[in-house]
């Protein structure tokens, strides 16, 4: 199974109260963010059988964005499993419920989601680090409990990424 492990967007200030920053939405750079991870994403034909997202605004805002640029036509799943309190317990169960899929993106929030990221990648059980920047993706590839890290980007690295990828699919014209 491939795993893209993707933080939500840029989404303000957190919230003082908890009822007000569950629905916290994604600012403006954090929809733009959306674009061009998700642009990029199609531009190195990551495709993705399901979506998993954190019910939190941002993280469901993220998901369906991301996911409408890649061209992905399935329901989007939330699950309480991506939520910011949730264990890697809780998250390897879900994992499970998911697992006849080829791929699957999950949308969620820090330090959890680089905490479930890290434990996926290292064989011994102990977490590596890894730091998952708003918006950054990770592409790791499952077999049986651990997993290997392919890549992790930024929405920096990913906005490069697209825009090379359209610029070199242009056509060129020759002056003479």
């Amino acid at each position: 199974m491939i795993i893209y492990f993707l933080r939500h967007a840029s989404a303000g200030e957190h919230l003082l109260s908890p009822k007000k920053d569950e629905k916290r939405a994604l600012d403006k750079e954090g929809i733009e963010q959306c674009g061009y991870v998700g642009r990029a994403l199609a531009a190195i034909e990551a495709q993705v059988d399901v979506i998993v997202s954190s019910p939190l605004k941002r993280a469901t805002q993220t998901a369906s964005l991301v996911g409408n640029e890649m061209g992905y036509e399935g329901k989007l799943q939330v699950e309480a499993a991506l939520r910011p309190e949730a264990t890697f317990a809780d998250f390897r169960k879900m994992l499970e419920k998911y697992a006849t899929a080829e791929s699957v993106m999950v949308v969620g929030h820090n330090p959890n989601l680089s905490q479930f990221l890290g434990a996926v990648i290292s064989e011994s059980g102990c977490e590596a680090s890894v730091d998952l920047k708003k918006a950054a993706v990770a592409r790791v590839d499952m077999r049986r409990s651990s997993g290997t890290l392919l890549w992790c980007l930024t929405p920096k690295a990913l906005r490069t990424l697209y825009a090379a990828a359209v610029e070199s699919s242009r056509p060129k014209i020759s002056r003479k």
